[in-house]
């Protein structure tokens, strides 16, 4: 309910320190409040003590005491309020937090025993049990830190209060079996704090490398499949098909590539193909259309699907002209001569992924069939549109040139009308 125990997902911590600090950082509100509680709980009884008990100045130092622990967790408390990286005050933070509950507890007894008839610092191991084992509990990491947390409460203990001239062990209590009640409690500690860092490493490590493997198996899917089919599938294995009642198609091919592939090498085809087909990839990523899929040396994009697009026509169109223009450029680098047959249709269609393995967006319909004899019969380095891509285009106000053909015989489809489509020239558009 506070967020405390609550920790951002591990992918955004690119490393284990990050996580670690952030972690603390939760784990010492939550303590530095259990600290909190706790002494603000006792505050009343003891005060009620002091004034029912004759005002015992002990009473009273230790009612300071707890004031100035209250104090010094509530400055802690607002230097970890933020969610900054910064290592150095976080182990600051721990360590006053830690020596607050712990060391201030040894003051008291400093006071009671130079006050006293008696010189002795009486050791009050349940409190030193109950401080070591909860911050190992509630921040169980960074054991180093809680091993300096610990020696700073033994070496008081041990050295100063002898330096002041108190005995450190009770008559009743050996000095044998204190330093080694001491040392397993910190023993114990230390040792649970470690593994479970070590542990929370091995985990962080495993997630990481589980994350990334889903971030690329992701990567992967997405240029496969378009994003909300992807999702799609991810959460229904059944097939997927929808209707789409107007999209824009488009076909091109490479003229003659059937004559290349006998004077050159395979390897040099496909880096060939790799080459022109990258550069149309960025041309459909620029324009928001969706690539269908390569056959041999045809390209195939579409517009208006999976997500609905309003200019689907006009965005198709100017790829079209911007593929010629990079084919130019391409030709111009490599020295070579390829031309570019170029087919586009609008109308509806079905698309979908079918089958068990080897997932493929594709489209069916008349509307790809006419779309591809639009490129088939058409003219090299020309760009061939059927008459409703021509009509779309025109009611949409796009500035090109339409040079009619026909009526010609398309294959499958009778007689049709045509258009070649051209940008205006300079003079034209000026």
């Amino acid at each position: 309910m506070f967020g405390f125990s609550k920790l951002a997902p591990i992918h955004e911590f690119k490393t284990y320190d990050q996580w670690r600090h952030r972690f603390m950082q939760r784990r010492l509100r939550l303590g530095i409040l259990f600290g909190l509680f706790y002494l603000v709980t006792f505050l009343p009884l003891d005060t009620l003590k002091y004034l029912t008990a004759g005002r015992n100045p002990f009473d009273l130092w230790w009612i300071v005491t707890n004031l100035v622990r209250i104090a010094l967790l509530l400055f802690c408390l607002r230097l970890v309020r933020k969610n900054v990286y910064r290592p150095r005050r976080i182990m600051a933070v721990f360590l006053v937090a830690s020596w607050s509950i712990s060391l201030l507890h040894r003051f008291h007894e400093t006071y009671m025993g130079l006050a006293s008839n008696t010189p002795i610092a009486d050791p009050d191991l349940f409190s030193w049990a109950l401080s070591f084992i909860t911050q190992a509990t509630l921040v169980p990491v960074g054991w180093p830190l809680h091993l300096i947390s610990q020696l700073g409460v033994l070496v008081y203990y041990f050295v100063v209060n002898p330096l002041l001239g108190l005995q450190v062990v009770s008559p009743g209590l050996p000095a044998a079996s204190l330093l080694l009640n001491t040392f397993w409690i910190c023993c114990i500690c230390n040792c649970s704090v470690y593994f479970y860092e070590k542990l929370s490493r091995e985990n962080f490590t495993t997630n990481r490398q589980l994350l990334e493997a889903q971030e690329k198996s992701e990567r992967l899917l997405l240029n496969i499949l378009p994003g909300p089919i992807a999702e799609q599938l991810k959460q229904s294995p059944d097939i997927i098909a929808e209707s789409f009642a107007d999209v824009t198609v488009l076909f091109a091919d490479i003229v003659n590539f059937t004559q290349m592939t006998e004077t050159r090498s395979a390897a040099s085809l496909v880096k060939f193909l790799n080459q022109v087909f990258s550069r149309f990839d960025r041309l459909a990523e620029h324009y928001g259309l969706e690539k269908i899929k390569t056959i041999g040396d045809a390209y195939m994009v579409a517009a208006g699907l999976p997500q609905p697009q309003n200019n689907h026509v006009a965005a198709v169109a100017a790829m079209a002209v911007d593929m010629q223009k990079t084919l130019e450029d391409f030709n111009a680098e490599t020295g070579q001569d390829i031309a570019l047959r170029i087919g586009i249709h609008t109308g509806p269609v079905v698309a979908g992924v079918i089958g068990l393995k080897k997932f493929a967006y594709d489209l069916w319909g008349d509307t790809v069939n006419t779309a591809s004899r639009m490129e088939s019969h058409g003219v090299p380095n020309r760009i061939q549109i059927s008459e409703a891509t021509y009509r779309r285009l025109l009611a949409c106000g796009e500035s090109y040139e339409f040079y009619p053909r026909g009526p010609i015989i398309i294959k499958g489809k009778g007689s049709m009308v045509t258009y070649l489509m051209a940008p205006l020239s300079t003079e034209q558009s000026s």
